[in-house]
């Protein structure tokens, strides 16, 4: 199977694997970073939770109370803020290359969507 990329307004995400070492990618308007495959599982479990996270507390916060969750692996670290309904995200690597990529909230709901499905394991 080839390079697999999904985008939309704002994001990208990618799976090759047939790679060597990157065989992810993650991206934003302007940037784009290569992930290992482990760095890019992480993600995808990460966001999804952190999402997840984020529309459950949707019912204890007061009208317009902004939030921030974070999360971390040995690979990479994860923030959503914002609001249940529109937050955006920010990643770090961890280890390597010390990349950092961000995404608003309007790309954000496309993004979470493609990291559900980006691969099958």
């Amino acid at each position: 199977m080839g390079p697999v990329i999904k985008s939309g307004n704002g994001w990208r995400l990618g799976w090759n694997s047939e790679a060597e070492e990157f065989k992810g990618l993650v991206a934003g308007d302007g940037w784009a970073i290569e992930l290992t495959e482990a760095e890019l599982e992480d993600f995808c479990r990460l966001l999804g939770q952190l999402v997840g996270t984020m529309s459950q507390m949707a019912n204890e916060l007061m009208d317009e109370e902004k939030i921030a969750i974070e999360a971390e692996s040995d690979l990479l670290w994860l923030q959503v803020e914002g609001y249940p309904e529109a937050c955006s995200v920010q990643l770090i690597l961890n280890s390597g290359r010390r990349c950092e990529g961000f995404w608003p909230a309007a790309a954000v709901p496309g993004l979470v969507q493609a990291a559900k499905v980006l691969k099958v394991f």
